[in-house]
């Protein structure tokens, strides 16, 4: 196996830092990583702690009263300098649990009211986005969106559409536009649930 022999960071930035990682090759050779982190300190990177604490959250909401509506957010990204569709999302804040966390990106980019609902660990524990480049995860909360969509709460930095999407808007979407890789498969899931039983999946045994 190869060894992280030496850890340098190399930027100093409040949400995102590059670190350089001094590697020696199983077969003796040498090199360098480089990783993306949430992580200030090279003592709170991931392969430090060896703990899988979320950075992040993203919520996964049903809306209306037949409940046939997801909420989704299109949003423009500088690194594809378009917009693309995701789930609503967002870091979680010191001191708070995950569900607190969607519920307060919920009402922040989309204005409406988030009601979780409880699932077993394994659906909502916090899994690795994209592990080739960066130690970040993030954990998934379910659950239901109600009131007027609204963007008012939303930052100044932040260039957000409120979308409710019906199955064939979901279709259109997967088919025509760009879409983040755990909204999309979420997405598929939900294209073949039965009307009002997107969730179903979640049901204790």
């Amino acid at each position: 196996m190869d060894k992280i022999k030496g850890i340098h960071k190399e930027t100093d930035h409040k949400y995102l830092n590059l670190y350089s990682l001094d590697i020696t090759k199983s077969n003796n050779g040498t090199g360098t990583y480089q990783v993306a982190s949430r992580a200030e300190r090279i003592e709170d990177l991931k392969l430090m702690t060896k703990k899988n604490t979320p950075n992040g959250v993203i919520i996964y909401s049903l809306y209306g009263e037949k409940r046939d509506r997801v909420v989704l957010i299109r949003q423009y990204r500088y690194s594809l300098d378009d917009y693309i569709y995701e789930f609503p999302a967002g870091l979680v804040d010191e001191g708070e649990n995950y569900q607190e966390a969607g519920v307060r990106e919920l009402k922040e980019e989309t204005g409406l009211s988030f009601t979780p609902v409880t699932v077993r660990e394994e659906y909502q524990k916090p899994f690795f986005t994209t592990v080739g480049m960066t130690d970040e995860s993030c954990a998934t909360v379910y659950g239901y969106a109600s009131g007027e969509p609204s963007r008012r709460f939303q930052e100044e930095t932040e260039e957000i559409e409120i979308v409710l999407a019906d199955k064939q808007e979901v279709r259109r979407i997967l088919r025509e536009e760009n879409v983040a890789i755990m909204c999309a498969y979420m997405l598929m899931h939900f294209l073949n649930s039965r009307e009002g039983k997107a969730f179903a999946f979640l049901e204790q045994e």
